[in-house]
């Protein structure tokens, strides 16, 4: 059975830091392309931040430079960290695996139940 288990959301300042983190069990991590979705109210839930097994990340035009995606297979996590978060970036976060395949990430089949960032200005 495969969880995914997101911890790390808050209420944070703009222009403030979090890092999200992600335990993931009963699949093989090393070898499964991971990413980061978000959520904001009223909105669709769109890709921040993908990592495949190659290590090639991903982000979006809205997190980069402020993003990184970093992943520790040893420990079977992975990581977002957030800087400079802006009140826009106020969604609920969701960690997914993905399929990763002709340079482009798609929506794997497992989900965390999502963490609340929520960025006050």
């Amino acid at each position: 059975q495969v969880q995914l288990v997101e911890s790390g959301g808050g209420l944070v300042q703009a222009g403030g830091s979090l890092r999200l983190s992600c335990a993931v069990s009963g699949l093989t991590f090393g070898s499964v392309a991971m990413g980061w979705y978000r959520q904001a109210p009223g909105k669709e839930r769109i890709l921040v931040a993908g990592h495949s097994s190659a290590g090639r990340p991903y982000y979006s035009d809205s997190v980069k430079g402020r993003f990184t995606i970093s992943r520790d297979n040893a420990k079977n996590t992975l990581y977002l960290q957030m800087n400079s978060l802006k009140p826009e970036d106020t969604a609920v976060y969701y960690c997914a695996t993905l399929a990763y395949y002709n340079e482009k990430y798609y929506p794997g089949a497992d989900w965390g139940q999502g963490t609340q960032v929520t960025v006050s200005s």
